[in-house]
């Protein structure tokens, strides 16, 4: 193989890679962005005893 042609494919192997890793980046930015919509039904931990978590008998 010609050095234009293994420059060739490795370019085209890290473009494949970086839209790969952008695709993911949206995916976890779009999947955190949504939870962060409801924000009224998160609860953080935060060493706070909170009743509505315990059990009743």
């Amino acid at each position: 193989m010609t050095d234009e042609k293994i420059h060739s494919i490795r370019k085209k192997n890290n473009l494949m890679l970086g839209l790969v890793l952008i695709a993911f980046v949206v995916l976890v930015f779009s999947i955190t962005i949504a939870k962060l919509m409801g924000g009224s039904t998160l609860e953080a931990y935060d060493h706070v005893r909170r009743p509505q978590l315990e059990e009743t008998k």
